[in-house]
């Protein structure tokens, strides 16, 4: 097969004129090469800020086209659309939306902390409308864009040709504001973003002095400082404070963001919820959208209705679907689902030097804009003392000429080549003489003369200053920090635009159970009949001698609960049920079976019912005299089929389960024998068959109880009178497990139970 290249013109590759209009080059080369140079112009060109000025070279465009267009603070608004075309006509080459889109997000005081641009007209809103088309708009700069271009024009920055080598154009701002961290940034770049919050320039300030003051400054120390972010829109910063100080030690991290809110009675005991402030970049449209549909799904059980009441201000309403609900579970259902809480991300991946792309931490980003700071000052500096230079070599001009008017004025009449005599005559440099040639009759006056003096004295006493601040860098720092507290005192919390907006908080530990917190806590007394048939009594009763059952039915058990607690029932299958109090057929009637509600086989039985407690720790034992302790938060079940905790055989069924507070086991059997052990012998588990309590001949458990050796071993009969057996009496019952141990003491229960463990 023959690979060579089909070239223009015909087979062989002639093309008009015999050549080759193709050039072979190897493929994998050639991309890496273009992809390569795609990925530097995207990091470098459009996505990444530079750390010294904060911005991506849209935003820089923009702002220096402005300028160039007159568009002063204190100045008149032009049309947008003037704006961007001269954006894109000089700078920008991209489409006009992108332009103006970028500007317009510098005008939106909701997305931006400190706005560039002074928008006139319809700029969007919250609700996330698209801001007017650029021909009904107008704009200027603010008072922020004017002061990181100040000095532009004194030889503080580097310029560059434009796209199309006409003219020039800023690599950079001089930036006497902090933009940076003040209004933050976010991009994709190919391979890397980068995503920074807002902060406040007051806290702002207040580090780079302190940095300024002591350049080996602590990031914790600066973080007390800037405690965090201050958003736009507000909000609640619920972040752990350790976490923040992660954050900016790295560079990566990020902030949990929450809506404020606030309770208002609503009349007859029922109240409504109003967020005044919602999360950075959450459109109000989309997150009312959001609940609603969440509320379709009765995903929000809670929640009754929400509605936008805002004006200028932001009001959303919040109804809860009754007014036993808590507030502050109804909200942190909202937070958990719904955009009223967002998680902003930090990345600080900024452009050093407006060169390398890093991560730095916020004492890094900090330093960088002092150092920017100082190479501006020095710049600046520089070029002032240039311009100084030249005009006092100008006014020495001047004055020899004035010194010596009557020669000049002949020289100038009479001499056929006046500029080589007035130099030869009077020793003066080319621009003083084309000075003394360019002056007017009318500035020959005395007062005249007197002026320039006093012209010369002032810029050779600020000549001989600016050269003490070029030779000293404690002078220039000093400069610097005046600088920082002008702009400290111009964006002070005092002021409308200064003032912090977000604030600090800690979440609340609220375990959110949205099925719990929709059921009323009302007391209930559960009553479970002998037969398994189930019901709720209203409040906790007492008296239960008047209840009616079933004919051969009679009481088991009852329990005092609440309507939001959970039930858990043992049966002799080894299995654990968990009921809801609030499913409980009511007190009306003998209930309903229990078997209704749990699958349990017809040959088991009910053994205990009792309240459920995480906390408490069980033991749960066999009728063959096998248990062990089990934590009561691993048996809770939440299918109709229980959880088998105690694995019993065909021939054995579960006998008991108690509580297993205390340090010691008393076990009885069928043969009215009881051992008393430490309850350390036995095993904690969460499912299985245990350990052998006690031996038997003939017969199997009958009892069990865990009790405090302190307090002693304690039973009641069936007039409920209570027994005790001490410490002291302990000893005769005393052994190990699985001894077949010895008889019960004198005035045991016939029974051969303890009574109620429960």
């Amino acid at each position: 097969m023959n690979n060579k290249p089909i070239l223009p013109g015909g087979a062989g590759g002639a093309g008009k004129g015999g050549g080759s209009s193709i050039e072979p080059v190897n493929l994998k080369e050639a991309l890496e090469e273009r992809y390569l140079s795609y990925a530097l112009s995207t990091i470098m060109g459009r996505a990444l800020p530079d750390v010294r000025d904060g911005l991506k070279p849209v935003h820089r465009r923009i702002l220096f086209a402005m300028r160039q267009m007159a568009l002063r603070p204190d100045g008149p608004f032009k049309k947008s659309a003037k704006v961007v075309g001269e954006v894109m006509g000089n700078f920008h080459p991209h489409g006009d939306q992108a332009i103006y889109d970028a500007m317009v997000r510098l005008a939106q005081d909701f997305a931006v902390r400190y706005p560039l641009v002074d928008g006139q007209g319809n700029f969007g809103n919250i609700d996330g409308d698209n801001a007017a088309a650029m021909r009904y708009t107008e704009s200027r700069l603010t008072l922020v864009a004017d002061a990181l271009l100040d000095g532009i024009d004194e030889d503080t920055i580097d310029f560059r040709e434009t796209y199309d080598g006409s003219g020039q154009e800023p690599i950079v701002l001089p930036a006497s504001f902090p933009n940076l961290l003040a209004n933050g940034s976010a991009g994709i770049a190919v391979g890397m973003a980068t995503n920074i919050p807002p902060h406040n320039a007051d806290e702002l300030c207040q580090a780079l002095l302190h940095l300024i003051k002591f350049p080996n400054a602590t990031i914790e120390k600066l973080v007390e400082m800037i405690p965090g972010p201050d958003f736009p829109t507000g909000g609640i910063i619920v972040e752990p404070r350790e976490q923040i100080l992660e954050a900016y030690k790295t560079g990566r991290g990020g902030f949990r963001h929450r809506a404020r809110w606030e309770k208002e009675a609503a009349g007859r005991g029922s109240y409504q919820i109003i967020i005044t402030e919602i999360p950075y970049q959450v459109q109000k449209s989309r997150l009312i959208e959001k609940i609603a549909d969440l509320m379709f799904a009765k995903r929000l059980p809670l929640l009754g209705d929400v509605r936008d009441e805002s004006a200028e201000e932001i009001r959303l309403v919040i109804e809860p679907k009754s007014r036993t609900v808590d507030p502050l579970v109804l909200m942190e259902s909202l937070f958990k689902l719904t955009d009223l809480e967002v998680r902003f991300g930090l990345n600080m991946n900024v452009l050093s030097h407006g060169q390398v792309p890093n991560v730095l931490s916020l004492r890094e980003v900090l330093t960088q804009w002092l150092d920017h700071r100082k190479e501006v000052l020095v710049r600046r500096s520089k070029f002032r003392l240039g311009k100084i230079e030249h005009r006092l070599e100008v006014l020495d001009g001047y004055l020899i000429a004035f010194l010596n008017l009557d020669e000049v004025i002949r020289i100038i009449r009479f001499e056929e080549e006046p500029k080589k005599k007035l130099v030869a005559a009077f020793n003066l440099s080319e621009i003083q003489v084309e000075a003394v040639l360019n002056l007017r009759l009318k500035s020959l006056s005395k007062l005249q003369e007197i002026e320039l003096k006093a012209e010369h004295d002032r810029l050779s006493k600020e000549r001989r200053e600016i050269k003490t601040l070029l030779a000293s860098d404690e002078l220039q720092w000093a400069r610097i920090t005046g600088e920082i507290k002008k702009t400290r005192e111009t964006y002070s919390k005092k002021t409308e635009l200064g003032a912090r907006r977000s604030t600090f908080a800690d979440t609340p530990e609220i375990e959110v159970d949205l099925t719990e917190a929709m059921i009323e806590k009302e007391p209930i007394t559960v009553i479970l009949s002998q037969k398994g048939w189930i019901r709720a009594l209203k409040g906790h009763q007492d008296n239960l001698a008047k209840l009616d059952f079933k004919t051969g039915d009679k009481l088991k058990c009852a329990v005092k609960a609440m309507t939001t607690d959970k039930l858990i029932v043992f049966a002799s299958n080894g299995r654990f049920y968990t009921l809801g109090a609030d499913k409980l057929p009511g007190g009306r009637g003998h209930g309903e079976p229990l078997r209704l509600m749990i699958d349990v086989e017809e040959s088991h039985d009910f053994l205990e019912l009792t309240l459920h407690d995480p906390e408490r720790r069980l033991l749960v034992a066999s009728q063959a005299g096998y248990g062990f302790v089990v934590a009561e938060a691993d048996i809770i079940a939440n299918t109709r089929k229980g959880k088998q905790v105690l694995n019993v055989g065909a021939s054995d069924r579960a006998a008991t389960c108690v509580p297993a507070f205390g340090d010691l086991v008393a076990v009885v059997g069928e043969n009215r024998k009881m051992v008393i052990f430490g309850i350390d012998e036995l095993y904690e588990m969460t499912r299985g068959k245990g350990v052998r309590l006690q031996k038997y001949k003939d017969g199997g458990l009958s009892d069990i109880r865990v009790f405090d050796s302190d307090v002693g071993l304690t039973w009641s009969d069936k007039a409920a009178r209570t027994f005790t057996l001490e410490k002291r009496e302990l000893k005769e019952w005393r052994g190990s497990r699985a001894q077949a141990g010895r008889m019960a003491p004198r005035g045991f229960p016939k029974s051969n139970k303890f009574g109620p463990a429960f």
